[in-house]
């Protein structure tokens, strides 16, 4: 029997919660995620547990979040004038917005906390510092 090895595209069903069991995605009710196993479609912990499965075969798995989206980075939290946020936007914590920088690149940011006169930002992928368990089967094997 065909078992996963690098360059394979595999499909899979997952469900990924933290490490309090809170649910952050899934894919119940959708196409199955397809990937090419290391290429780097997906982090990589997720890459190597993968190989070495086989057609229908089921596993749990826990990614450190050095192997996932890496350690939260403090210099990407940043406070930013209350002024220089469209007031439309009515900012309030948890919310995401996109930044522009100075280079003209855009990038996706969460609002941590909002005062009077400055709000903060962060611009650490949600994930970011956190161990993921994955709960996947695998579909289909190419």
């Amino acid at each position: 029997m065909k078992v996963v090895d690098k360059s394979d595209n595999v499909s899979l069903h997952y469900k990924g919660t933290l490490s309090d069991g809170q649910l952050f995605d899934s894919s119940e009710g959708k196409d199955p995620l397809t990937f090419e196993v290391g290429s780097g479609q997906v982090i990589p912990g997720f890459d190597k547990a993968v190989v070495g499965m086989k057609l229908e075969e089921s596993k749990v798995f826990t990614i450190p979040s050095d192997e996932a989206y890496g350690d939260v980075k403090e210099e990407l939290v940043y406070e930013v004038p209350v002024s220089s946020i469209p007031a439309e936007l009515n900012p309030h914590e948890g919310q995401r917005l996109v930044s522009n920088l100075e280079d003209g690149r855009q990038i996706p940011v969460t609002v941590t906390a909002v005062k009077e006169d400055s709000i903060t930002l962060d611009a650490n992928h949600p994930l970011a510092g956190k161990d993921l368990t994955f709960d996947i089967k695998i579909v289909a094997i190419n």
